[in-house]
């Protein structure tokens, strides 16, 4: 029986495609991939412990923090700052981004931006939940690294990943050159590969949005919704709906099964409702590497300006040829949508 192959040696194995790393984004992923076992052990005793239920404080969105999301937060932070890599966390818990002023991170060269625990208002009820990062390389070459190293385009990625809290704990990453899967085996502690080189099939027959919203959504898509739904042999519709309402477990039924996932503008959130820096960038650069599409309905996603932390975005994303598809039923049905006003938000009419 062949031994399988940890998230450590993986990384190792994999370290010569960056030889400006010098080790470096090894060690970071691998501090990532420490925090993600703390919160997962955390995770699956919530329901024997005094973890569950609302914090009582809200994050910068307003929305109402979880005990959970403030726990996850505050592990990956402290991975990140004891590593010596990350000289600034930008997370979806945090107002401002989080400077590490410390002895070990005073050469560090890289910015993590993460969404400690996407879907966390599913932990109550027991469903899959998840971790976003990404990460950036510095653009400073001396003093503190500042804003300017913060808002970079989702293409200046250097690796992106997410973890998945579900029936198994996986953590699915790429660095550019593909996308690969590690599952965690309690026995053993360890991340191992078992989902290697991931694709996303070019079609599918999984839709995925809140149609709850579906009185506030753009006509393109609308009809797009429709057209899942209606019978048709030669392109295997209708489509199966399946939405979560965790980010992460959609998107990773997408990556493996093929489909859309979309969170589209509304006339309520002209910008969209996910987060452009550490949401929709990261998880647009691992379905790219897979071989899928993102989108915002306009524009590829990783190719948006980032004017602040915390900016939001609509995203389309999954398989090459849905989300195609959906772009044109945005085209030809909600055109007046394309118009941008002064701030640069699309503007519903």
């Amino acid at each position: 029986m062949k031994a399988a192959k940890t998230l450590g040696q993986f990384i190792i194995e994999k370290q010569a495609d960056f030889p400006f790393a010098k080790g470096e984004l090894s060690r970071l992923l691998r501090d990532i991939g420490i925090a993600s076992k703390i919160v997962n052990r955390e995770i699956n005793k919530a329901g024997l412990v005094d973890i569950l239920g609302e914090a009582g404080t809200t994050n910068v969105q307003g929305e109402g923090q979880k005990k959970l999301d403030v726990y996850a937060n505050e592990q990956f932070i402290a991975a990140l700052q004891s590593g010596g890599e990350c000289c600034i966390v930008v997370s979806e818990e945090n107002d401002e981004y989080v400077y590490i002023d410390s002895e070990i991170s005073k050469n560090a060269k890289y910015i993590v931006a993460i969404d400690p625990l996407d879907g966390s208002s599913n932990i109550d009820v027991n469903v899959g939940v998840g971790t976003i990062f990404s990460i950036y390389r510095r653009k400073s070459t001396e003093g503190k690294a500042t804003m300017i190293d913060v808002l970079q385009r989702g293409v200046e990625q250097i690796a992106a990943g997410y973890v998945i809290y579900g029936s198994s704990t996986m953590l699915v990453y790429t660095t550019g050159k593909g996308v690969n899967g590690f599952t965690l085996d309690p026995s053993i502690g360890e991340f191992c590969l078992s989902h290697p080189d991931m694709s996303v099939p070019k079609d599918g027959n999984i839709y995925s949005i809140n149609e709850g919203y579906y009185a506030h959504f753009p006509d393109g898509i609308k009809k797009y919704i429709k057209y899942c739904q209606v019978e048709d042999d030669a392109t295997r519709r209708p489509y199966t709906s399946r939405y979560t309402g965790s980010m992460v477990a959609d998107i990773h039924r997408t990556l493996i099964k093929g489909g859309i996932f979309m969170y589209p503008i509304t006339a309520q959130a002209p910008n969209g409702k996910l987060r452009l820096v550490y949401e929709c960038n990261p998880i647009a650069f691992i379905v790219e590497q897979a071989g899928g599409k993102a989108t915002n309905g306009y524009e590829r996603i990783m190719e948006l300006e980032v004017k602040e932390l915390h900016q939001r975005s609509a995203i389309i994303i999954g398989s090459e040829n849905m989300v195609k598809k959906a772009e044109e039923m945005l085209a030809c049905f909600s055109p007046q949508i394309t118009k941008r006003n002064f701030e640069g938000e699309l503007v519903i009419q």
